[in-house]
């Protein structure tokens, strides 16, 4: 079981008793790939998306100790009956996302097929996402200042210098593809932000869980 020792003093300095909406994202890991969650915070207001919290979970930590995980953090009182989850459902995904829908978590539980292709769309419970999409999208937030890392974040320093790494390759086929750049390089801190960015955002331009214009 993952503890959760100092789990919220992690989750920045800045936080206010008012009314919010927090969107966990959760990039589930692999063999050699860790499982990385973060939780983005939107005001009722025009201000930035802040980055609240952000963590790796340790490499073999079993996926049921991951939705314990994120059941419990889903159950704080800052968060409960006002967050959303956003999981990556690609690949093994799917019977994670079973196991987070039917754990009880009292919020909404988003699956996203993270794709190579050019579209977003939806196929029954599920979103198909391009990475290049999602990664871009966090670029663009920051870029434009509508996106902000909290202060105090431990893990500040990895997740900023995943940001740093993000960058546009050309794949297969002549398709553009977003990723980490190099040998040994992460972007599952990345993807996690991405995926609760997209979902805030979606709400921020009141699409709510309706598709975007055009797709």
């Amino acid at each position: 079981m993952i503890e959760d020792q100092n789990l919220w003093p992690r989750m920045g300095t800045e936080w206010k008793r008012i009314k919010q909406m927090f969107y966990l994202g959760i990039d589930l890991g692999k063999t050699r790939d860790h499982t990385a969650i973060a939780i983005v915070e939107r005001g009722h207001t025009e201000k930035p998306l802040q980055v609240r919290y952000a963590e790796r979970v340790p490499l073999g930590t079993p996926y049921p100790d991951v939705v314990e995980r994120v059941r419990r953090m889903v159950g704080h009182e800052k968060l409960r009956g006002r967050c959303v989850v956003v999981v990556d459902a690609t690949g093994m995904g799917a019977p994670v996302v079973d196991m987070l829908r039917s754990g009880r978590l009292g919020c909404d539980v988003i699956a996203v097929n993270i794709t190579s292709g050019e579209k977003e769309g939806r196929s029954g419970n599920f979103w198909n996402v391009p990475k290049r999409d999602l990664m871009a999208g966090v670029q663009v937030l920051l870029e434009k200042r509508e996106l902000k890392i909290a202060r105090g974040l431990e893990e500040a320093g990895p997740l900023v210098r995943e940001l740093t790494d993000v960058r546009m390759m050309a794949g297969s086929g002549g398709r553009m593809r977003m990723g980490a750049d190099g040998n040994g390089q992460h972007d599952d801190l990345v993807i996690a932000l991405a995926l609760a960015c997209w979902r805030a955002k979606r709400v921020q331009n009141g699409f709510g869980t309706q598709r975007l214009p055009g797709i």
